[in-house]
């Protein structure tokens, strides 16, 4: 084994945001690639084998760079540094950084933050339909609706119209006091959330009276034909095949449609099969529809997220296997 040694070259006034609290960046780095990351003499030093050595300066100029960039580095930001720098892929993540589709009412910039975030959002911008499946975390409804926020901002449609199948998640709610709207308002709080962020309150609330804003449950949708907006089908695992053909076919003329879904979340009735798995296997050798499948690398939510959906993956694909080795002691039996 070569041991060699890098000096890195990162501004003072940035050292804190890329090194993380109590230097928290500093150990996950060294703990994944197998370095070591001194401060002497007001150098910073990288001792390893040489391609980690050159693994972890190529994480530490893309993170100065997110930095310099005035991104508050988080621990999701260093995670998947680290991922890509393992595949050689490193650049990818400043160049991820600078598409921006729009801003909070904060003031905080809405953009990817992976891979496969960018290639969602390209994919939005592109095709008229476009389905985002992946799990918890991912950012496929956030995403959609800020590109519809920003395509209603443009002018580019006239409304937003969000759905979502009215499902209970595993539990029974029994009756719920109040009218209609206060019924299905508990199915759609995620939706709501998401344009408070991106919008602020006071907006959503103008819009939405004027009714160029609209929150239903899917069963609203039918009869209608929805031409110039941007809709967005969540939840879309709990759509039977009916249901999800009754959506699709609702789309109008200059109108935008985004579906997502996680197919490994499904609250249907045992037996019932997902409109969202129909509908990915139906259409996916039409041209004019894009399917942009995430995976537990573009979670973005808190790094344990991210551990939970690879342990319930690792779990299931468990007892795939062992499904598949009864069935075929079963069958020589």
């Amino acid at each position: 084994m070569v041991v060699t040694q890098s000096i890195l070259d990162i501004p003072l006034e940035h050292q804190k945001n890329v090194f993380g609290q109590l230097d928290l960046f500093v150990r996950k780095i060294e703990k994944a690639l197998s370095v070591e990351i001194v401060l002497r003499d007001g150098e910073i030093r990288v001792k390893g084998e040489e391609e980690n050595v050159k693994r972890a300066k190529q994480v530490y100029l893309d993170l100065t760079e997110l930095s310099r960039r005035g991104n508050v580095i988080t621990e999701q930001n260093v995670d998947y540094a680290i991922a890509l720098s393992m595949e050689d892929r490193s650049s990818e993540i400043v160049e991820i950084d600078k598409d921006v589709i729009c801003h909070t009412v904060s003031g905080r910039p809405v953009k990817p933050k992976t891979v496969g975030q960018k290639t969602y959002v390209d994919a939005m911008r592109k095709n008229m339909i476009v389905f985002g499946v992946g799990p918890a975390g991912t950012g496929k409804t956030y995403l959609a609706i800020a590109m519809a926020v920003q395509a209603f901002k443009n002018q580019e449609v006239d409304k937003i119209i969000l759905t979502r199948p009215a499902i209970e998640a595993g539990e029974k709610l029994g009756f719920l006091p109040g009218d209609l709207q206060s019924k299905i308002d508990p199915y759609l709080r995620p939706l709501y959330d998401a344009l408070y962020q991106i919008m602020g309150a006071e907006s959503f609330t103008n819009h939405f009276e004027k009714g160029e804003i609209e929150v239903a449950p899917l069963a609203y949708m039918r009869g209608r034909t929805l031409d110039n907006a941007f809709i967005i089908l969540d939840e879309a695992q709990n759509t039977t095949p009916s249901q999800m053909k009754m959506f699709l076919t609702r789309i109008g003329f200059n109108s935008k449609c985004i579906v997502t879904g996680d197919k490994t979340q499904k609250d249907l009735p045992a037996g019932t099969q997902s409109g969202l798995d129909a509908a990915l296997r139906i259409l996916k050798k039409i041209d004019e529809i894009g399917i942009v499948e995430l995976d537990k690398r573009d979670v973005v939510r808190h790094p344990l997220v991210q551990k939970i959906v690879e342990a319930y993956e690792k779990e299931e694909e468990r007892q795939k296997n062992r499904r598949s080795s009864q069935h075929e002691h079963t069958y020589r039996g």
